[in-house]
C-alpha cells in the first residue's frame, strides 16, 4: 500500500478531505441502524428543517489512527469511546450505535484509508472523527424520527510544534454546563457554548478557559475541550471529579499509567479552586486526544496570576513521564496493558 505523497511532518491540526468515510442511517419506519457502508461523497445532504440544524440533535467523538514503530496501523482504546457515543446519544434520545457496529466502523475507515496514515516518527496521525445526528425534519420541539451516523479521517500533525510548552490559561466567568445538564456528554451543544468565552480567552491572551462547577463555583472542573490533571506535593496525580465533566479516554488511560506504569498514588476528588490559589500543585495539565497533555504553567484569576511550581519554561517531570509513557504505549515502544490496542492493518 502506497503512502499519499504529503509532507507528514509539516502537517497542521487541520482538516483535509480522504477518500473514504462510513455511513449508516436508523429510520423509525425500520427502528434499527441499517449495516453501514464506505462512501466516497462527503456531502451530506438533509432537509433545511432537520433535527440537527433546529434543536442541534448531535453527539460525536474522536480518537486516532497511528503507525507503530513495528509498521502496523492501530487504534487505541476504540471500544471506550463507542461507549461514551451511546452515553451521549441516549442522554439527546438519539437510538444508540451498538459498541461491535462503533468499532467496526472504525476498522472500516481507517483500512479504507490506509495510505492517509501518517508513518511512524513523523509526529503525526490519523484523526478519526464519528458522528451522529438527526436528519429528519423536525419543527416542534421534539427528537428528530431518523438520524445519520458518520465517520471520516483526516490526517493532522501533532499538536505542539516544538514540543510541548507551557500554556497560560484563566479561570472563567463563564459556566460551562449546568447541573444536572449535558457536561458529562460529547454533544455538539457544549462545544458551541464554548465557543465565545474560548474567543475571548484567546483575545486576551489565554490559551484556554478553565471552567468552575456552575452549582457553587469554588471547585474546578474542566476546560472547554480537555479534563485537568494535577500533581500535588506528594507527588500524588490528583483527578477532579464531577458528575459534569466529560469521561475523557485519556484521562482514564494516564490515570492507569500513574498508578501501573510510575508507581504514583491516584487522587480522583473533588478539587477546589483554593487549593490551586494556596499553591497545592506543583504541576498541572489539560489532557485529551489531540496532545495527551497540554502543561500550565500560569492560571489567571480574574487579573491575579497563579504561578505552578513546573514553571513556563517546559514541561514537570511527572506530566514529561505520563506523556512519554501513553505516547509509547500508542505507538508500541512502551509494551501495552491487554486490549488498548486494537490492530487495523
Amino acid at each position: 500500500m502506497e503512502k499519499k505523497n504529503i509532507d507528514w511532518s509539516n502537517l497542521s491540526f487541520a482538516y483535509m478531505k480522504t477518500d473514504w468515510r462510513y455511513v449508516a442511517n436508523y429510520t423509525k419506519e425500520a427502528g434499527k441502524w441499517d449495516e453501514g457502508a464506505l462512501v466516497a461523497d462527503d456531502k451530506i445532504v438533509m432537509s433545511e428543517d432537520a433535527g440537527v440544524l433546529q434543536y442541534a440533535q448531535t453527539v460525536f467523538e474522536g480518537l486516532k489512527a497511528y503507525t507503530t514503530v513495528d509498521g502496523r496501523i492501530v487504534t487505541f482504546r476504540p471500544d471506550l469511546n463507542g461507549e461514551r457515543l451511546r452515553s451521549s446519544a441516549i442522554r439527546l434520545e438519539i437510538p444508540p450505535l451498538s459498541v461491535e457496529q462503533f468499532v467496526d466502523s472504525i476498522e472500516k475507515v481507517v483500512a479504507a484509508n490506509a495510505a492517509w496514515v501518517p508513518p511512524y516518527g513523523t509526529g503525526a496521525s490519523l484523526y478519526i472523527r464519528p458522528y451522529m445526528f438527526g436528519i429528519s425534519p423536525v419543527i416542534g420541539v421534539k427528537p428528530a424520527d431518523d438520524y445519520q451516523y458518520r465517520a471520516f479521517t483526516t490526517p493532522v500533525g501533532p499538536y505542539f510544534k516544538g514540543g510541548a510548552k507551557p500554556i497560560y490559561v484563566r479561570f472563567s466567568d463563564y459556566d460551562r454546563a449546568a447541573p444536572h445538564g449535558t457536561g458529562h456528554i460529547k454533544a455538539g451543544l457544549n462545544y458551541a457554548m464554548s465557543l465565545k468565552p474560548i474567543m475571548d480567552a484567546h483575545r486576551q491572551g489565554f490559551a484556554e478557559n478553565v471552567y468552575l462547577d456552575p452549582a457553587t463555583r469554588t471547585k474546578i472542573e474542566e476546560t472547554g475541550g480537555a479534563n485537568i490533571i494535577f500533581v500535588d506535593g506528594d507527588d500524588h496525580l490528583v483527578v477532579p471529579k464531577s458528575d459534569s465533566i466529560l469521561p475523557s479516554i485519556t484521562r482514564r488511560s494516564l490515570v492507569y499509567v500513574a498508578e501501573h506504569y510510575l508507581g504514583m498514588k491516584v487522587e480522583e476528588r473533588e478539587v477546589f479552586a483554593d487549593e490551586l490559589r494556596k499553591g497545592c500543585f506543583k504541576e498541572m495539565g489539560l489532557c485529551g486526544t489531540a496532545a495527551v497533555i497540554s502543561p500550565v504553567g500560569k492560571v489567571n484569576d480574574n487579573g491575579k496570576d497563579i504561578e505552578i511550581a513546573s514553571g513556563m519554561e517546559k514541561m514537570g517531570p511527572w506530566m514529561t513521564k505520563l506523556r512519554e509513557t501513553l505516547l509509547g504505549i500508542q505507538e508500541g515502544t512502551v509494551e501495552a496493558p491487554e486490549g488498548w490496542i486494537h490492530p487495523i492493518l
